[in-house]
């Protein structure tokens, strides 16, 4: 069986040292390394030509460079993190029609593989201005919970639409509710309802105006910055993984998770 070319594509990393539930975060300690640089160095393995750490503050870049990892210092007042990336590509100079992916700095345990079938995604699909994955949802519970995002794809494999809500909603299986008034254990089958993995891959021109797009009433209502992209018009192409990606790290216990799988080798 024939192996999919990947293309040449570059891996940003946006790191934020301020956080609510976990302060310091890009810094935490995993097996002696901060968490961004783990974070670096699990995304190298992916094959990708540069990856370089855009940070709020300095100490993250200092952390990365006595690492030898690739950092520079963006704007500490960037809304999102694709407003800093698209600083980031501003600085660094990188061309239009690159192939950037946006790894988050808080996912040490992201697969190489799945950086890698993200930037190939796009580059099959040179109608679409960006690419994301997801997985079939098999946990009732994870269908109907507002933290899981869901998509559904048309029959192109790109995005239709990204929402917290239970999508597509299976009319016929779903209708019926027990006692206590709750949705009936039952997903759709067809088709199979999918958790979307927060890890894209942009167009270095797309991203650079992306930060300049007006953004959308849905985005602002399902709290999902991609919807903006779909409102203005733009395609979204969409990697089926096999499986879910290990979590990344939000809170205390996240980082204590994480610890345990490296201290045990896994």
């Amino acid at each position: 069986m024939t192996t999919p070319t990947t293309p040449a594509f570059s891996v940003l990393i946006p790191a934020r040292l301020a956080s609510t539930r976990l302060p310091n975060k890009p810094l935490a300690d995993l097996a002696g390394v901060p968490m961004v640089v783990r974070v670096a160095q699990r995304a190298l393995q992916s094959g990708a030509q540069h990856c370089v750490v855009a940070a709020d503050d300095a100490a993250i870049v200092a952390a990365c460079e006595a690492a030898q990892v690739p950092a520079l210092l963006t704007r500490s007042d960037h809304a999102s993190g694709s407003d800093r990336l698209a600083e980031a590509c501003n600085l660094l100079g990188w061309p239009d029609d690159a192939i950037v992916v946006n790894v988050q700095g808080d996912e040490p345990l992201m697969e190489p593989g799945l950086i890698a079938a993200v930037a190939r995604e796009l580059h099959t699909h040179p109608d679409c201005v960006m690419s994301t994955a997801a997985h079939a949802i098999h946990d009732v519970a994870d269908f109907h919970n507002p933290n899981v995002v869901k998509v559904v794809c048309n029959q192109a494999g790109q995005a239709l639409y990204f929402s917290r809500a239970p999508i597509p909603w299976w009319r016929d299986g779903q209708s019926a509710t027990t006692p206590a008034g709750t949705p009936a254990p039952a997903l759709p089958h067809s088709p199979a309802a999918l958790r979307h993995i927060g890890i894209y891959a942009y167009r270095v021109g797309f991203l650079k105006q992306f930060p300049q797009l007006q953004a959308a009433a849905v985005e602002q209502c399902e709290s999902l910055e991609q919807l903006r992209v779909l409102w203005h018009g733009h395609r979204i192409a969409v990697h089926l993984a096999a499986q879910a990606p290990a979590a990344g790290v939000d809170t205390p216990e996240d980082l204590a998770r994480v610890r345990a799988l490296l201290h045990s080798g896994r």
